[in-house]
């Protein structure tokens, strides 16, 4: 799985985070009366769409060649980005009429941003722990 990734990490990683990371900026952007309303916490909305995020990213920062420091820690790298772009982007919300900025919030991004980390390091591991037993 992890060589496909690498092969075709154009389509199936970079344009994905592209895309995704687009529409999370335009979510958040939005002014608090446009914002669609799931029905569940939105503790749960943030831990979801910064855990989806944390995911694609870490795949990105994992299968780049240019950057070996980057490549080495990318786990707590990864985290720590996410950790800080869900802090400006709560700090964003302050100046969309509606929105407010929530260190609840943040922990809610910060939190999904270790639980995605965690979920490709065990994708990770699993994947490479296969191919040695095999």
């Amino acid at each position: 799985m992890l060589e496909y990734l690498e092969r075709h990490k154009k389509k199936f990683v970079y344009i994905p985070l592209i895309i995704y990371w687009i529409i999370l900026l335009t979510a958040t952007s939005l002014p608090g009366k446009d914002v669609p309303d799931f029905h569940v916490s939105d503790k749960i909305e943030h831990f979801s769409a910064y855990c989806i995020l944390t995911i694609f990213l870490t795949f990105t920062v994992l299968l780049q060649n240019k950057y070996k420091f980057l490549k080495r820690h990318a786990f707590i790298l990864t985290w720590v980005m996410v950790a800080i772009y869900g802090a400006l982007d709560e700090l964003h919300q302050l100046y969309i009429p509606g929105r407010s900025c929530d260190i609840l919030d943040w922990t809610a991004d910060a939190s999904a941003a270790f639980f995605g980390v965690l979920i490709v390091y065990f994708i990770v591991k699993g994947v490479r722990y296969g191919l040695k037993k095999s």
